[in-house]
């Protein structure tokens, strides 16, 4: 009787782990456009992390999909989003928090290039 509680138990905290790790941080694109680069640096510091779009399978975000962000930790963020075109254009101060959804819209991008 003692070996089907210990394996309960054991699947038990097994999922409660799994569930505790969530769906990670996740932007959600909600400008008009596709990005083709997206990277995030410390608010203010201008030390750009990787070009997160590496992560989706076809290595660009659509309007209305989501990225899984890796390696970022939750804090304030300036992200620089790059699209087709060479045109780039940052957003500052983004909150980003752990196992949760963000998101970028047109009226949050300034400074854009074309």
């Amino acid at each position: 009787m003692r070996w089907p509680l210990a394996l309960v138990a054991l699947l038990s905290a097994s999922a409660d782990e799994v569930a505790a790790q969530g769906k990670g941080i996740r932007l959600w694109n909600l400008t008009t456009a596709t990005i083709s680069e997206f990277q995030l640096s410390p608010a203010g510091k201008n030390d750009w992390g990787p070009n997160q779009t590496l992560n989706d399978k076809d290595k660009e975000v659509d309007h209305d999909e989501r990225l899984r962000i890796t390696g970022v930790e939750p804090g304030r963020y300036d992200a620089r989003v790059g699209y087709r075109g060479s045109k780039h254009c940052f957003a500052r101060g983004i909150e980003i928090k752990a196992d949760a959804v963000f998101s970028i819209a047109d009226k949050d991008l300034k400074d854009c290039n074309k």
